[in-house]
C-alpha cells in the first residue's frame, strides 16, 4: 500500500494543525498510522515532510520499520547554522516574517513557485506543467498559503526541540537522499544527522535531480526506496507538503513537494 498524506491545513486538507512545529505534525502522522492500524511501516518524506519524519523518529524511535528524509536541512541539525546563513536561501527569513509573505504572493503564486522549480531544479523544466498546477492548487487557499508560511515560523521552536532530543538515539534504518545538484555536501548531512543521534543512517544522491527529486527523477526515487526491502514495500507512508491524500495497492511511488526549501 502507497498512503500520501498531506499535511494539515493543505491541499484537500481544510482544518490548520493547532501549530506548524515538526514534533505536532509528527503527532498527526502517528494518529494517522495508529487509526490504521498500518504494520510494519516505512515513513518517507520531501522537504518539509523530511523535518516531520526527522521529528517522528525523535518521538516514536522504535516504531517505523525504515524512514526516508529527503532534500531537506533539518532545524538545529549540522549544517543548519551554514543553511541559514547562505543567501543563496534567503527565503527563509522572508517566509518566516509575518503576514507580508501572504499579502505578496497571494494570486501570484504560480509565478512565484515556478520561480523555485525553475532555479533549484537541476534543470528549469525539472518539475512538470501538471505537477506545478497540482501545488499552485495545493495553496491555492489563503488558509493554505499561511499554512505553509508558518512551518517557517515554526523553525525557533523546531530547533529548540531538535536540540532537547539531540541525545536521543534511534536505531531504526534512515535513508537520506539529495539531489546531485543541490547546494551543499551529502557528506555534512550525514555527519549531522549522525551526531544527532540517527545511528543506522545511509546518504545517497539522486542523479541529475536537484531539490525536487521525486518530481525531476521519479523513476530513480522509486527505484531506490524499493531496492531497500527484500521484498516489496508493503506499508510505504508518504509525508508530503501539497497535493491529495490517496492510498492505493500497488501503485508507484510518488510525493509531492513544498514549493521551495
Amino acid at each position: 500500500m502507497l498512503l500520501l498524506s498531506t499535511s494539515p491545513g493543505i491541499g484537500g486538507s481544510k482544518i490548520p494543525p493547532r501549530s506548524n512545529d515538526k514534533n505536532t505534525l509528527a503527532c498527526h502522522v502517528h494518529g494517522l498510522i495508529e487509526r490504521m492500524k498500518l504494520p510494519s511501516v516505512t515513513l518517507v518524506g520531501h522537504d518539509v515532510g523530511g523535518q516531520i519524519v526527522y521529528a517522528y523518529l525523535k518521538a516514536y524511535p522504535d516504531e517505523l520499520q525504515k524512514a526516508v528524509i529527503m532534500n531537506v536541512a533539518v532545524p538545529g541539525v549540522d549544517p543548519w547554522s551554514e543553511v541559514k546563513r547562505n543567501p543563496y536561501i534567503w527565503h527563509f527569513a522572508f517566509h518566516a516574517i509575518p503576514n507580508l509573505p501572504e499579502l505578496l504572493v497571494r494570486g501570484k503564486g504560480a509565478a512565484y513557485f515556478a520561480f523555485f522549480f525553475d532555479t533549484i531544479s537541476a534543470r528549469p523544466d525539472g518539475v512538470s506543467e501538471s505537477a506545478r498546477e497540482m501545488y499552485v492548487e495545493a495553496y491555492s487557499r489563503p488558509e493554505a498559503l499561511h499554512t505553509g508560511f508558518e512551518w517557517y515560523r515554526a523553525f525557533p521552536q523546531d530547533e529548540k526541540d531538535n536540540h532537547a532530543s539531540q541525545g536521543n538515539s534511534v536505531q531504526t534504518r534512515v535513508l537520506y537522499l539529495r539531489g546531485e545538484h543541490e547546494i551543499g555536501s551529502l557528506e555534512d548531512y550525514v555527519k549531522g544527522r549522525g551526531e544527532s543521534g540517527l545511528r543506522n543512517l545511509e546518504g545517497r544522491l539522486i542523479p541529475n535531480s536537484g531539490h525536487y527529486a521525486p518530481d525531476e527523477q521519479p523513476n530513480e526515487v522509486a527505484a531506490i526506496l524499493s531496492e531497500s526491502s527484500p521484498h516489496r514495500l508493503e506499508r510505504l507512508a508518504v509525508v508530503s507538503a501539497g497535493g491529495t491524500n490517496h492510498a492505493t495497492d500497488g501503485a508507484p511511488i510518488s510525493m509531492a513537494s513544498s514549493f521551495g526549501l
